[in-house]
């Protein structure tokens, strides 16, 4: 089916683009070994062609490039930092191992069934080599889940990284195909990050035939493929290491229209808007990248430019500084005073990336000498606009080319920002709004839910609120505060709403993001009404923990710990007050304030799992420029509109693990009721699926429902039946679907009403769709065996609070026994080969799932030595072949299964009464299989005593690679004694065993 639906088309797609196909039987004559990687004839002679060097020259370069160990290294000798000494020259030469400005100069292979030789040798589908160096590997699976980013194929590719690294040193970037979805991710990259390029620009996708075509093209047509090498891959070091990025359809897009605009040097000017979350950041970093080092492209117009990046606030600042430091940019240079900026451009030099804010414009009105040279990229710049900044900036550099990137839509009267960013009739030049970003992953949905109480607020009726609620204030108090005017916050404030929303939260918090490990902003209407939810949410959570029997102190200070508070701090927090109320805000603002260091320790913490804070209460801090996935659900208690309301609530719209299926937005203060006011000032395009009501994420519920029931029609259910009657209605399902195509789409379907589900709950509306829920998620575990013969997965992307209803569901039901998967080592695991009084549909489930429990048993077995357990995998390919002949019963086909778990039960026994442990019997085997026979038993104690012995192989021995490498010479020696060949061979298959029966730590 692999072969057939994705590895043969992929093989084909990419010899039509050029192409040339490389058979495994050549790999022999094109490595040094089945440990080896490269080409090395196709790459000796790049060197030379490229080059100009002599083969002894070119052959040097090899045995260097063949000792280079770590990714980042090799990415930069693509790019063309390598250089040795050579014939003839006295200083080292620069020798560049691709020909990016001629695509033709290089030659592209693509082979397939590659086979690497490591601690456990695995074999890839399909390998991309570019000039003989391994840059993409390809992974062909059916089918892939491309919404969830779940499937054999992705754990394909992570286990290929970790046990046959070699291939990755080189490695680029990674696909996995089906045949119809098609997924790249960077080296290293989780699962999450995988992404479909869905838009093959500048080509229109209606040219291209399929969605194979589509993907392949994008990725790894020759001239892009160099494109995406040269300019779109960065290493970004972080606080937890290095990660490795790669662009997205979008950056690559826009990068490549910034920069063919400047080489067409007609518009000076372009306006770009990238949604927040989709990494408009990088975007500017690859577009640095490419303009400064423009490898592909050879333009007067990108001689030597100079690039500046402005933003208009001091944390983006440091964020957008950070990021171009962070991914190795040529000397960025982060200017810090309106003089030293002044100094820095004022000299004429070219070649610079300045890091700027356009405050430091202030004041600025003469021209710097060379400003048709500098590129200006400028970050949120509609803001950018105001208070003559603007202006400033182009008096100062009137021939600059500027481009604005802005993470929210243009509104529709700002004039300004489409006169200075944009051409006339344009708009933008490169747009990525929010629903692309959905659709692609790249960001999740984000919806809201109006959470009405009895201290609902009525904005028209302020004042008459004002007096029902305040009606026990003293005659002063009251006095003074309508003698300055009511106002929305007196409302806001007043303790009992305060009270009641911070038990609310409490009480939706636990149920709704807690389970999976999520956290929350709680959004104030100001700083005094931050310290209000805080005291407040502390009261709550201490008063549920001593429910639960938690002692006072303990839970006052758990519940303390729990939340933590992000402010800017006022002179007026240290003046004393006679007002005993004001004074006690006061001590709580100083209390709770957070200095920069120990803001940023906050910050930090809140982005882990498992770690306090789970809650940030903030009011204005932290609603923009503030990056943490673990967010998914904001807590809202402040008026916010236009920017303001797109910057806050897209800070729950980051891509977390799979359980994060959407951000949500809980709303007290009456934002969402008010939307298309809120939002009026933008075109109605542009932001219709900012915030999705709740009630569309019900409705799509209800949808998915009756999809998956029409897929049902014709089964007939009685709710509550016994395990068999359940597992009988099961049977009646996999009769109604009948063939795999069917049953993957009804797979797709019941995912997504899952998916679903879990996004509402614990809204009550889910209450109706429990049932059906129950029965459809344990049926997806029960037909996963019966049409895929392997164990379900489905359930570890679940949200917790999923997990734990199914696992009390089937306890509940007896149905744990019904789909649980057994190991050959469980004593329970034979009773399904019993006969005796089973029914016809018994006998079939017992086939099918001992067929599945085998699969796992010989994969596992075979994993562990090849040698001894290699010949059952004819057999089991022969079972899954046999559960689909008509003319065998299901009692002959259970008869077969448990004639090979008997022959494995006996291979696992063997060594008994030879005499021989179960180690020395596998290595004996091993041995075996290179020709040994004879006294080759007292050869395998010898070898299994040289692994066990702690004087030979002491604890740890399997990390310490001169030790291994030591080991390996003394079996070479007694193989070599023993007269046998394949002496390079067998210390690495011994090895290989001994690694996964020896280790020790």
């Amino acid at each position: 089916m692999e072969w057939h639906l994705a590895e043969q088309p992929t093989l084909e797609c990419l010899k039509s683009m050029g192409y040339v196909f490389v058979p495994p039987t050549d790999h022999p004559f094109l490595r040094d070994g089945d440990n080896q990687v490269l080409f090395r004839p196709h790459l000796i002679a790049a060197i030379q062609r490229i080059n100009g060097v002599s083969e002894a020259d070119a052959q040097a370069a090899y045995a260097d490039l063949a000792s280079v160990s770590d990714n980042e290294a090799w990415l930069s000798i693509l790019r063309g930092n390598f250089s040795r000494m050579v014939q003839g020259d006295a200083t080292r030469r620069t020798l560049r191992v691709i020909d990016f400005l001629k695509p033709e100069s290089n030659i592209f292979t693509v082979t397939h069934q590659f086979r690497v030789k490591a601690e456990k040798t695995r074999i890839a589908d399909v390998v991309v080599h570019v000039n003989g160096i391994p840059l993409v590997v390809i992974e062909c699976k059916s089918p892939i889940n491309a919404k969830d980013k779940t499937g054999e194929a992705f754990e394909q590719i992570k286990q290929y990284e970790a046990e046959i690294p070699r291939l990755f040193l080189s490695n680029c970037f990674n696909i996995v195909t089906d045949g119809t979805n098609c997924l790249y991710g960077s080296t290293g990259s989780k699962a999450k990050f995988w992404a479909e390029w869905r838009d093959p620009w500048p080509r229109q996708e209606n040219n291209l035939s399929e969605a194979l075509s589509k993907g392949l093209w994008s990725l790894l047509e020759p001239s892009r493929l160099l494109d995406l090498i040269a300019h779109f891959i960065v290493f970004e070091k972080t606080e937890n290491g290095t990660v490795k990025k790669m662009c997205r359809y979008q950056q690559f897009r826009a990068v490549n229209k910034i920069v063919e605009r400047v080489i067409e040097n007609k518009h000076r000017r372009g306006l770009i808007w990238h949604t927040q979350g989709s990494g408009k950041s990088l975007t500017m970093v690859f577009a640095a990248l490419k303009l400064k080092t423009h490898l592909t492209v050879s333009s007067p117009e990108l001689t030597n430019p100079n690039i500046m990046v402005l933003t208009d606030r001091l944390d983006l600042h440091g964020q957008i500084s950070g990021t171009f430091a962070a991914c190795g940019l040529p000397n960025p240079i982060a200017v810090e005073s309106i003089a030293n900026l002044r100094a820095l451009i004022s000299k004429g030099t070219d070649g610079l990336t300045v890091l700027s804010t356009i405050f430091k414009f202030q004041g600025s009105q003469e021209p710097i000498p060379n400003s048709k040279n500098w590129i200006v990229m400028v970050d949120e710049c509609h803001r950018t606009q105001e208070k003559d900044l603007g202006a400033y900036l182009r008096k100062t550099m009137p021939e600059a080319r500027f481009y604005g990137f802005t993470g929210t839509p243009i509104k529709k009267n700002d004039k300004d920002t489409y006169a200075n960013f944009g051409v006339t009739g344009e708009g933008y030049l490169d747009k990525y709004g929010i629903d692309d970003a959905v659709a692609d992953g790249a960001t999740v949905p984000i919806f809201y839910t109006g959470r009405r109480t009895d201290w609902h607020i009525d904005e028209a009726k302020i004042d008459i609120l004002f007096d029902q609620w305040f009606a026990d204030l003293p005659d002063d108090k009251l006095e003074k505060v309508k003698k300055r005017g009511v106002t929305l916050a007196d409302l806001v404030k007043h303790p009992k709403r305060i009270d009641l929303i911070a038990y609310d939260i409490w009480t939706h918090f636990k149920a709704y993001a807690r389970p999976d490990g999520f956290k929350a902003q709680i959004v104030a209407i100001d700083r005094e009404a931050v310290v209000l939810y805080k005291r407040a949410l502390d009261g709550v959570i201490a008063d549920d923990l001593m429910a639960q029997g938690v002692p006072e102190d303990e839970a006052n200070a758990k519940a303390a710990a729990m939340s933590a508070c992000v402010y800017s701090a006022s002179q007026e927090d240290g003046k004393p007050s006679e007002d005993s109320y004001i004074q006690s805000v006061r001590n709580d603002l100083q209390a709770h304030y957070l200095d920069q260091q120990a803001e940023t320790i906050i910050k930090q913490n809140f982005g882990k799992k498992g770690q306090n804070p789970e809650f940030l209460i903030i009011c204005d801090k932290l609603l923009t420029g503030f990056d943490a996935p673990i967010e998914s659900v904001m807590y809202l208690d402040k008026p916010l509109k236009e920017h303001g309301l797109l910057q806050a609530i897209a800070r729950t719209n980051r891509v977390a693990d799979a359980q994060k299926k959407n951000g949500l937005i809980v709303d007290y203060i009456g934002v969402s009721s008010h939307l298309e006011e809120a939002l009026a000032s933008y075109r109605a395009d542009d932001v219709k699926n900012a915030m999705r009501n709740l009630d569309d994420l019900r409705s799509q519920l209800r949808t998915a429902h009756v999809a998956v029931m029409a897929m049902m029609k014709g089964l007939k259910r009685q709710n509550g039946l016994s395990k068999d009657g359940l597992k009988a209605e099961f049977d009646q399902l996999v009769n109604l679907i009948k063939s795999e195509d069917k049953w993957f789409e009804f797979r797709s379907k019941a995912r997504e009403f899952i998916s679903l589900y879990e996004a509402v709950s614990p809204d009550p509306s889910i209450l109706e769709f429990t049932d059906d829920l129950k029965w459809v998620a344990v049926f997806l575990q029960y037909a996963t065996q019966v049409f895929e013969k392997r164990e379900a997965f489905d359930q570890q992307t679940y949200s917790r609070k999923i997990r734990d209803m199914l696992a009390q569901h089937l306890d509940a039901t007896g149905l744990s026994v019904t789909v649980k998967i057994r190991h050959i080592t469980d004593p329970d695991f034979w009773e399904d080969f019993e006969v005796e009084g089973k029914t016809e549909g018994d006998l079939k489930t017992a086939a099918i799932r001992k067929t599945t429990e085998l699969r796992k048993v010989v994969t596992e077995r075979i994993a562990q030595n090849q040698h001894q357990y290699a010949k059952f995998s004819d057999r089991l390919r022969e079972l899954l072949e046999r559960l689909d002949e008509a003319q065998l019963s299901w009692a002959d086909k259970l008869k077969i299964a448990e004639e090979l778990a008997k022959d494995l039960k006996s291979e696992d026994d063997a060594h008994k009464g030879t005499g021989l442990s179960a180690g020395a019997y596998g290595i004996l085997k091993v041995l075996h299989a290179f020709g040994a026979d004879g006294g080759a038993e007292d050869l395998a104690i010898r070898i299994e005593d040289l692994y066990t012995d702690e004087a030979t192989a002491p604890p740890g021995w399997q990390d310490k690679p001169e030790l291994r490498k030591g080991l390996r010479q003394k079996v070479r020696g007694m193989a070599h004694e023993f007269k046998l060949t394949n002496l390079k061979v067998i210390p690495e298959q011994v090895e290989d065993f001994a690694l996964k029966h020896f280790a020790k730590v």
